[in-house]
């Protein structure tokens, strides 16, 4: 049972937004949940995981300029902004954050609704510290 957690956040590493997908799906299933909960921001950071064309499309024409490296498959390479990328260690930080809580790490909860209620109680905790 393996799950994956997609996430938006703000550039202090407040989790805004939560999506979780089943561990086998691609990266661009979550993306496309979590597209219309954008907020109106000027730069996207994500990891190649969500380099997809259609992607960056919808994020072109919300006004939002993706920071997304490209996949190594690409016959042409995607130019990106290497020192605004490194900042995505926040995001890894929210993620390192949730996985305080004991019942995120260990994953106790089999059924995906349940697990992602206890996902929500640990970010809004994490929100408002």
């Amino acid at each position: 049972m393996n799950t994956k957690l997609h996430a938006i956040c703000d550039s202090q590493g407040r989790p805004i937004s939560l999506f979780v997908t089943a561990g086998q799906d691609s990266d661009c299933i979550g993306a496309a949940a979590l597209l219309s909960s954008l907020p109106s921001v000027d730069w996207l950071l994500g990891d190649r995981g969500y380099d997809a064309d259609w992607f960056r499309d919808a994020l072109e024409n919300k006004g939002i300029r993706p920071c997304i490296p490209g996949r190594k498959q690409r016959k042409v390479p995607i130019k990106y902004d290497k020192r605004r990328y490194k900042r995505r260690n926040r995001i890894e930080i929210m993620f390192g954050r949730l996985k305080d809580w004991r019942r995120v790490a260990t994953r106790y909860d089999r059924c995906p609704q349940v697990f992602l209620s206890a996902i929500m109680l640990a970010a809004i905790v994490i929100y408002w510290l």
